[in-house]
This record gives structure tokens, C-alpha cells and sequence, in this order.
């Protein structure tokens, strides 16, 4: 059965791809046109605000913009980018069609599932962008599938994560490779774990991690949500056991990734969750955490995906959007994005296809002391739906 899924996905993927030839080649000759009309456009890129590096990375992507396409990037800080999906969503509601509030998103999973399925994203745009050709689509599947849904050109891969635990090596002295060793050390060392509270995206992202591993059958986790109840059983059975001896008895939670992170970094826990193999490093570089952190994946494999840029069906500034996309596709910015001094966000794009100069600047980027080597196995993200009833499952099971 599991190897027709996958002969049916590589079908529909090829299928998707020959649509798609023309109107990707149409995009491609009129690239000129399409960097000629963004000139003089605002794009109000709706992203995450809640972390300084990034932010920083972004301002030097809108500098980038601003000399050589006299394009304005304003980066619209949001705590989750759910708020645009919900303030696109009231505008088509209000009939505002035309000349949206966001014209670019930073974006995946059930976000991105929620626009797709109200047809509320513009495109197929993103095959047809000059640097997606350097996209390495075969190599990693998770470029056109986002949270078992095919992508369609409508959003374009930006980076790709892996979480991630970090741990204090002065209290934990041995990483616990799966749930069940985890387990076992939160409860001989009360108070030291936590995690992000759901629905913030690390914190639910830590339960799509444990019901990953702990699911007899995780091929369920790709399908429409089916017998929860059966399937999550071992899941609260897990953190029913966790939260008894977890960080304030798992009566309180850290409301976000940053937030865990400082309560790693003031001793008030021992571990914290990251999508970016190489947080834990640029910390420690930046003086935010000490340099006695490490990580770790599972050994049963590290939940992974893909973010994404997709452009709203009633963006004003669409080639605007576009030469946003492509820039932050080429080499030199996803080497930047890569840089654990800047950001450490692993690259989306084949090295192979690159020049030899390019691919010097990936191979010539140094890895922290807190960096794990790659992950030796990668879990799809489940189907959005599981993602929506773990988080309301979550909810009404553990706060009152």
C-alpha cells in the first residue's frame, strides 16, 4: 500500500509538473517585464517578529531590494502568521479583492493548507520564478509538499527544518534517544522540562513529534484525521505521565520557542525546542546561552519540513512579491540565511546546480559547537487536519 502512495505522489507530481510546463516557461521569458513592473512597488511581507536575527536578516534583504530592484520591502512583524491568514480571509469576506493588506507570507503547514483550500493564494507562480530551478525538488520532497498537501507552484520553498532539542550537558549527561528515554529522565529530574504552550507552532510541532514516534502505523499521520482518539491514545498517555513531573507541574508552559530558550538561559530548565539545528549556536556566539548546550534528534528520526513564501490572490504588489521570492531564492541570500552568524537556516537549494564560486560560499560557512550533524532520519509532517485537532485536543485536556 505505502509504495502506491508513493508511485501515486511521484505520478501526480509529474502530471502537476507537465500542466504546469507553460505556464512555468510563460513566467520565465517575461522575467524582465516582471522585474520592471515591481519597480517603485511596496511589498508588505507578513512574517514571524520573534526573533532579533531574523529580523535582522530581513532588513538586509530590503536593503538588497532597494538598490538593485527599487523595491520596498516592509517586514510586518506577527507574533503568528495565522493573523494575516485570518486578515486575508476578512477581506475577501469585505469583497476587498484588489490591493490587499499582505502581499507576501512566510507561511507552511495548515496556514498554508487554509489559503489553498479557500483559494485565497495567487498563482501557480512559483515553479515560473528564475532561481526555483535551483530548488533541489527531487532531492527533498518536503520543497513541493507541505504538510502532505502538493504545493502547485502556489507557495515557492524557502528553507527547510528539522527540530531539534537542546539540552544543558551540565545536568543531562546522556541524550535519551527516543520518547520512552525521555520520558524517563523528565520524571527522575522534576521541574527541568518543558515546552512551548500549543498552538504555538514548537510546541505543537513537539506533539506531531512524539505521536510520530509513538504511533503504531505513522502512515495514518498522512491521511485525513481517522480514529484520533485510537491513534493519540499513546500520545496523552505519554504526557499525562510528563506533565506530573514537568516544569510547574505542567500547569504553566512557555508561551513560545523564544521564551523556553530564556528559561533554558537562566537555569530554570534544562532543555528547550528549536526548527533551526543551529539556534542553540548563534546563542551561544551572540552571548544569550552558555556554551555548555548540545543537541539532538531522535534516533527514530527528526520531525522535518519545509517554510515557505506564498503571495495572497489579492496582493497589489505580485511582481513586487515575485523579485522578493527570487532574491531570497538566489545563492548569495540563502548563504547568508545559512550563516549560523546571521540566521543558520539550512538552504532549500541544490548545491550542484550552483557554480563552483557559489557553492564555496555553502562550503566555506562553519558549524557552532551546539550544531548536531544532519539528522540521519526525517518524519514527514502529518496531514494539517491532525495538526488542528492535537492542538484543540491539547487545549481542552490541559488548560483550565
Amino acid at each position: 500500500m505505502r509504495s502506491r502512495r508513493q508511485s501515486a505522489a511521484r505520478l501526480t507530481f509529474w502530471l502537476t509538473s507537465v500542466l504546469l510546463t507553460v505556464n512555468v516557461q510563460a513566467q520565465q521569458d517575461n522575467w524582465p517585464a516582471i522585474v520592471e513592473e515591481a519597480r517603485g512597488q511596496t511589498v508588505y511581507f507578513n512574517a514571524w517578529g520573534g526573533d532579533m536575527a531574523i529580523n535582522r536578516y530581513l532588513e538586509w534583504v530590503a536593503e538588497r531590494l532597494r538598490d538593485r530592484y527599487d523595491v520596498e520591502l516592509r517586514h510586518v512583524k506577527v507574533t503568528d502568521i495565522a493573523e494575516a491568514v485570518t486578515r486575508i480571509a476578512a477581506e475577501r469576506t469585505a469583497g476587498r479583492d484588489s490591493d490587499g493588506s499582505v502581499d507576501l507570507l512566510w507561511i507552511n503547514g495548515e496556514n498554508f493548507a487554509a489559503l489553498k483550500r479557500a483559494g485565497l493564494l495567487y498563482g501557480p507562480w512559483a515553479y515560473g520564478v528564475p532561481n526555483a530551478s535551483r530548488i533541489d525538488w527531487a532531492g527533498n520532497p518536503s520543497t513541493r509538499i507541505d504538510g502532505a498537501l502538493a504545493t502547485d507552484g502556489f507557495e515557492l520553498p524557502w528553507g527547510t527544518s528539522a527540530l531539534t532539542l537542546f539540552f544543558d550537558t551540565r545536568r543531562v549527561h546522556a541524550s535519551p534517544q527516543n520518547p520512552a528515554a525521555l520520558l524517563h529522565w523528565i520524571e527522575a529530574n522534576p521541574g527541568r522540562f518543558s515546552y512551548p504552550q500549543p498552538p504555538a507552532f514548537l510546541g505543537s510541532a513537539f506533539l506531531k513529534q512524539l505521536l510520530a514516534l509513538l504511533v503504531d502505523d505513522p502512515q495514518r499521520l498522512q491521511e485525513p484525521v481517522s480514529d484520533f482518539d485510537e491513534v493519540t491514545r499513546p500520545l496523552w498517555a505519554w504526557l499525562d505521565r510528563a506533565h506530573a513531573s514537568m516544569w510547574r507541574r505542567g500547569r504553566l508552559f512557555p508561551l513560545s520557542g523564544p521564551a523556553q530558550r530564556d528559561l533554558l538561559a537562566i537555569g530554570e530548565l534544562d532543555w528547550m525546542l528549536s526548527y533551526n539545528p543551529a539556534e542553540a549556536s548563534r546563542a551561544i556566539r551572540q552571548g544569550d546561552l552558555h556554551a555548555d548546550i548540545a543537541a539532538m534528534h531522535f534516533a527514530g528520526g527528526a520531525l522535518a519540513n519545509s517554510h515557505f513564501l506564498a503571495i495572497p490572490y489579492n496582493s497589489s504588489a505580485t511582481a513586487g512579491a515575485r523579485v522578493t521570492a527570487n532574491f531570497l531564492l538566489s545563492p548569495e541570500a540563502q548563504a547568508r540565511k545559512a550563516d549560523e552568524r546571521y540566521w543558520g537556516d539550512p538552504t532549500v537549494l541544490d548545491l550542484e546546480l550552483l557554480q563552483r564560486t557559489e557553492q564555496e560560499d555553502f562550503e566555506n560557512l562553519a558549524s557552532g559547537m551546539a550544531t548536531p550533524p544532519a539528522a540521519k532520519r526525517f518524519l514527514a509532517e502529518p496531514h494539517p487536519s491532525w495538526t488542528l485537532q492535537l492542538e484543540q485536543a491539547w487545549l481542552s485536556r490541559y488548560v483550565r
